[in-house]
């Protein structure tokens, strides 16, 4: 392993959670008075940072703390309904056996993460859940006190253009996922250290094995 410490974002990396993202921030605007939004403009989004979506659905970031809370509830209330992508759990296994310590950082809370998880919560060591918005360098700081492991061996993996910033800010490997939330052209051209087009690569590239 390149790595000993392989640092997982939770919806959109491991959990297919894109379909009641949508319903939940729809519902969030109606409670918070910005705008609802089409699949087509969800779509269009994909490909624009998270400053720049905040911006385009006019929500004052004042009013984030309060949408992130409403959303944390909205997914503990629908938490059954969470399904990991397909291949996470060999993928997450694979990693073990190579002798990578694994964590997950979420904007979620610890109990979502861990429903959704079921059995294989096992493979987990560390949980840094209910990160804000830009609130996960926090999360990833801890995690490397905790750990005492050095920077240049963790590897954070993601989907959003905010998990790469992140990573940077904690001077870590930020590698990003081409099956989740933001567009896998404009995550490349943020330049992450690694990208991963399907779950299977990410056991491949980093423990040599295929799940």
């Amino acid at each position: 392993m390149t790595y000993d410490l392989v640092i997982f974002d939770f919806d959109g990396t491991l959990a297919d959670t894109g379909e009641w993202f949508m319903t939940a921030t729809n519902k969030a605007a109606d409670r918070f008075g910005f705008r609802r939004m089409s699949l087509p403009e969800f779509d269009e989004l994909r490909s624009k940072g998270n400053r720049e979506i905040i911006a385009h659905m006019g929500v004052p970031f004042w009013k984030l703390p309060a949408i992130a809370a409403f959303m944390r509830r909205q997914a503990e209330a629908h938490a059954s309904e969470i399904r990991l992508f397909a291949g996470v759990e060999p993928m997450l296994s694979s990693l073990n056996a190579a002798g990578a310590r694994l964590a997950i950082v979420s904007s979620n809370r610890e109990k979502v993460v861990r429903a959704a998880l079921g059995d294989n919560v096992r493979h987990i060591d560390h949980f840094g859940c209910g990160a804000s918005l830009f609130g996960k360098a926090r999360h990833f700081r801890r995690l490397l006190k905790a750990t005492s492991v050095a920077p240049g061996r963790v590897l954070s993996i993601g989907d959003e253009g905010r998990d790469i910033e992140a990573a940077r800010d904690c001077g870590i490997a930020a590698g990003s996922v081409g099956w989740g939330y933001a567009d896998p052209g404009f995550l490349r051209s943020l330049g992450p250290d690694l990208f991963f087009a399907q779950v299977e690569d990410i056991a491949t590239t980093l423990a040599g094995t295929r799940p």
